[in-house]
């Protein structure tokens, strides 16, 4: 959307800024000027559109966007066409699988990358490196900045004011900038830090532990650079993702359980360590050219259904920005960046990332040799494990990628929830568990109520729960002895009026127990800090918890529990 009155860029049917109605979002395209040799951004249909701000010469439409091509990723291009250092004069640009040579098209198929030898490559890049330089390249930069510099202005300007807007109310104290190593979130901190003055804004940097080398390099430069941001690290030490991998299977494009155990949970601890139950407002580099999934987000956004981490407000100062204004600001303005775009990355979030193309891995297989071989090497023996016919061609081929559940995966016996009905009482379940009652199991039902010991029967071991509204007892649990169970539990339901309902909650309880991997998504759904994870061991405190039920409704987690979605199986009723 566009706001006429303000010039200003944003999603919503109403301006933030002056509250004007909004026009449809005005489509960004990339032009070509031959004589200065440099892509200009311009408006679709707009006037000038074909003509160059600089020469004033005749510009023709090129692309939707693009990106540069530093010198690195030039002489890797030169080598796999067999070309070293034929263009190091040239204005090369890249779009997807294109390149662009001073304007002409050439496009890099993903079969190339399969037939191409990593070893080679790398032989070949240290040869000619010494003579690889950045010299016409900054000469270029320095061209394309001239050239869209009204463009450059627009989008700083309308970002300022966006922060600004966003900001007010917020102490500076609660106002955190998502500070991940990339290039979008580099741009967010500087616009965050110069829209509101302060070079002290708490940043938090989210290690996966599944950074690439250069991405913690980048990040120790940044706390360097900027020594008066508070910046903290957020990182799970108490999982290694190779284990969970050969426990749960890796994560695959649908099935990303990596990104609530290595990033959003431990983000949420450090947040929870800082602020409490304090509000804050959080600066994202999230923009929505990047998917289709993110195209569907608010550039402002503090609902339930949408922050994966709760007590927060998000922003996106960046949400309309293309990848050519991305550059356009960080070049403009001499930012330090992630090196791993001067190497071709288009983006660098963890290096195994199922989400990566055939042109990351590939890259990835020439500047990470080691932990590639590695990954590739788990990846086939998982694929042997459970079952797959031609493993080495199932993983080469990316099909691991496209996995959906625990087929083959023996961990996935854990969320099948097995009970019989008690037939000595109405309304009552037994149901089976893969390790004894304990305190943490009694815990799990908080969320329905008040824990009462004093009204079960000693006799049994019983435990009551109670209504929290009138104290009367709604479920009774009590270890059990069943035949073919080696551990288990009878949970009656009483004085409610939809007893399936209840027990449908219940069975999401029984299936954490039996199934939690400690992934950290409960912690990070519960917005009152009632959930945690301590000494591995998953705990609701009674105190905290407002038994609001988030954390027992498919609405906010399939099934009750992430892993429901990671190890469901084909043709089974979980």
């Amino acid at each position: 959307m566009w706001c006429k009155n303000c010039h200003h860029e944003t999603v919503k049917d109403k301006c933030e800024l002056c509250g004007r109605a909004t026009d449809q979002e005005i489509p960004l395209e990339i032009f070509w000027c031959d004589e200065c040799k440099v892509p200009i951004v311009k408006y679709a249909n707009s006037i000038d559109q074909d003509v160059c701000p600089t020469c004033g010469g005749q510009t023709s439409y090129l692309c939707a966007d693009m990106r540069p091509v530093f010198p690195e990723e030039r002489l890797l291009f030169e080598i796999m066409q067999g070309k070293p250092l034929a263009y190091i004069d040239k204005s090369v640009w890249a779009s997807a699988n294109r390149y662009y040579i001073d304007g002409k098209p050439t496009t890099i198929t993903s079969s190339l990358y399969n037939k191409l030898s990593p070893d080679i490559i790398r032989e070949q890049l240290a040869q000619f490196a010494p003579e690889n330089n950045y010299t016409a390249f900054q000469a270029i930069i320095a061209q394309f900045v001239m050239a869209n510099e009204e463009r450059l202005h627009a989008i700083i300007n309308e970002a300022h004011e966006f922060i600004k807007a966003t900001a007010h109310g917020y102490p500076r104290e609660n106002v955190v900038i998502s500070f991940s190593g990339g290039k979008d979130s580099t741009v967010t901190a500087d616009l965050t830090i110069r829209a509101l003055s302060d070079p002290s804004l708490v940043h938090i940097f989210g290690n996966t532990t599944l950074e690439f080398p250069m991405t913690l390099e980048y990040a120790r430069r940044y706390h360097q650079d900027n020594p008066k941001a508070i910046f903290k690290t957020a990182e799970n030490t108490e999982q290694d993702f190779y284990k969970v991998c050969d426990d749960i299977g890796p994560p695959s494009r649908v099935l990303r359980w990596c990104c609530s155990m290595f990033k959003t949970g431990p983000i949420t601890r450090t947040l929870n360590k800082l602020y409490g139950d304090e509000s804050i407002l959080t600066f994202y580099g999230i923009r929505k050219c990047e998917s289709l999934a993110r195209s569907k987000y608010n550039r402002v956004e503090d609902s339930a259904d949408a922050v994966k981490i709760q007590k927060q407000k998000v922003a996106s100062p960046i949400f309309l920005w293309k990848d050519i204004d991305i550059w356009l600001y960080i070049l403009s303005e001499g930012i330090d960046f992630n090196d791993a775009y001067r190497l071709g990355y288009d983006r660098v979030g963890c290096w195994c990332c199922p989400n990566n193309n055939t042109r990351a891995q590939f890259l990835s297989s020439i500047y990470m040799p080691e932990q590639f071989k590695k990954w590739r090497g788990f990846l086939v023996n998982f694929a042997k494990r459970i079952g797959k016919p031609d493993a080495e061609e199932y993983i080469d081929s990316g099909a691991w990628k496209a996995r959906q559940g625990g087929n083959g995966v023996k961990a996935a016996q854990d969320i099948k929830i097995h009970f019989t009905n008690c037939t000595a009482e109405d309304n009552a379940k037994i149901y089976r568990l893969n390790k004894p009652v304990d305190d943490s199991f009694i815990e799990l039902f908080i969320p329905f109520g008040y824990i009462s010991h004093e009204l079960g029967r000693k006799l049994i071991n019983e435990t009551n729960i109670l209504d929290i509204k009138t104290n009367v007892p709604i479920l009774s649990i009590q270890p059990f002895t069943q035949d073919g169970y080696e551990y288990a539990v009878k949970v009656k339901t009483m004085n409610v009026a939809k007893h399936d309902d209840l027990q449908r909650m219940v069975g999401y309880q029984i299936k954490k127990y039996n199934a939690c991997r400690k992934c950290l998504k409960c912690e990070s759904l519960c917005r009152h800090r009632a959930i945690s994870i301590i000494n591995g061991v998953y705990h609701i405190s009674s105190e905290r918890c407002k038994r609001c039920k988030m954390c027992v409704t498919a609405k906010y987690l399939e099934g009750g529990c992430l892993m429901e979605k990671c190890l469901k199986t084909k043709g089974e009723s979980i």
